[in-house]
């Protein structure tokens, strides 16, 4: 049930960040300032209020699977998973919160922007690092699944 529960929120979490991040991209290069700012303002009503719980509950989740395996791979998903959790909580969610509310103004300037870049590379670190940490995670249970002889 546990392990269900954590592939089921790792699975929405990696969506939404991917999603985030690709809606971005594409409103950023082709869409009015009008268009971003729908954008912007969708990623933090209802995005992070999917995102958040979703990474708590693979974080609680990974946590509880984590205290019946000891390795390598385990290690690493736990370590990564700090990464992942500081990176969203100290860069991602400051900057799509500011993002949103200065697209809503409709401050486009360089300041944006730059927050903007930082907000996309943040992103696709976290993005890389949850597909890491995703197949890690098959390694693991497809080693739990061989069948005995």
């Amino acid at each position: 049930m546990i392990l269900h529960l954590h592939r089921g929120a790792a699975i929405v979490a990696t969506l939404c960040i991917a999603s985030f991040f690709s809606l971005t991209l594409i409103t950023e290069l082709v869409a009015s300032h009008a268009t971003i700012a729908l954008v912007k303002a969708a990623v933090v009503w209802p995005g992070l209020w999917i995102l958040i719980p979703a990474m708590a509950l693979t974080g609680i989740t990974g946590n509880l699977l984590a205290k019946k395996r000891r390795g390598k791979l385990t290690q690493q998903k736990l370590a990564t998973m700090k990464i992942i959790a500081a990176n969203g909580l100290l860069i991602l969610v400051p900057c799509a919160i500011v993002l949103n509310q200065w697209a809503q103004a409709q401050q486009f300037d360089t300041i944006f922007y730059l927050v903007q870049g930082v907000e996309l590379l943040a992103g696709a670190t976290n993005l890389c690092l949850l597909i890491a940490n995703a197949r890690r995670g098959m390694k693991l249970t497809q080693g739990a699944r061989k069948p005995r002889h």
